[in-house]
């Protein structure tokens, strides 16, 4: 996910994204618990974007 994607979203559809990240940042948690999780990149690309998406989400409070 590009940072420029996420500029053009509203705050409520960032923070939907955020969310689901979330969520498949917990169920990559959990199958690299229980290893089941083949691809360790996956966990890494995913915490980044939820780390662009808040700093989107700051950036765009503080437009405001």
């Amino acid at each position: 996910m590009k940072a420029s994607e996420l500029r053009a979203k509203e705050p409520a559809e960032l923070n939907k994204e955020l969310i689901e990240l979330l969520k498949a940042q917990f169920s990559l948690r959990m199958q690299l618990a229980t290893q089941q999780l083949n691809n360790h990149a996956q966990l890494g690309n995913v915490r980044r974007d939820i780390a662009r998406v808040r700093t989107i989400l700051r950036e765009k409070g503080a437009a405001k």
